[in-house]
């Protein structure tokens, strides 16, 4: 039996992948976070002071009425410390701001804000990473706007950069 047809096949199959990888490399990068938490309460916590000096963090702190950021961060972590500055410009212009480190030793937390600065009025410990985990956060740093209310509004996944600062200051200020 000839089928020549038969020799069509493998190029119709190399054009059909061809074309899912032109279609994949074509659809715009979606760079928004769609976290199953936003609109949602902060889960309870009580978390103990990271550091001398700076005071402790729980969920009943960031419902004052007053929006600010929630940063998840540790001492460990090289994008936590790029992103220091840009806390401070966002401390700066008057964002409130609280931190939860992770995995973190008191000792090397006091290390850090000596070296890079303390933009936050409050940091929790949060040694098991059992807040993190219930916040949904995949990794350090990650930052959340969170309402006066005590609600997750917004969450900025990675380091915070120049380009991130008036982004988040808007989104503090419609939060108020």
């Amino acid at each position: 039996m000839n089928r020549p047809w038969l020799l069509w096949i493998p190029l119709a199959v190399v054009a059909f992948f061809g074309g899912l990888a032109i279609f994949g490399l074509a659809e715009p990068e979606d760079t928004q976070v769609h976290s199953a938490m936003i609109g949602k309460k902060l889960p309870e916590f009580a978390l103990p002071a990271a550091t001398a000096g700076v005071p402790a963090l729980s969920n009943t702190d960031m419902a004052d009425g007053k929006p600010r950021l929630l940063n998840i961060f540790a001492s460990w972590c090289l994008p936590c410390k790029a992103e220091a500055p840009y806390l401070e410009a966002l401390k700066a212009a008057g964002v409130e701001i609280d931190a939860i480190a992770i995995r973190d030793k008191p000792e090397d937390v006091a290390t850090f804000l000596a070296e890079f600065g303390n933009p936050f009025r409050r940091i929790g410990s949060d040694r098991e990473l059992a807040v993190q985990l219930q916040l949904g956060s995949s990794g350090v740093p990650e930052t959340y706007v969170i309402g006066g209310d005590g609600r997750i509004l917004f969450q900025h996944m990675g380091d915070i950069r120049a380009e991130h600062v008036p982004m988040l200051i808007e989104k503090v200020n419609a939060a108020k």
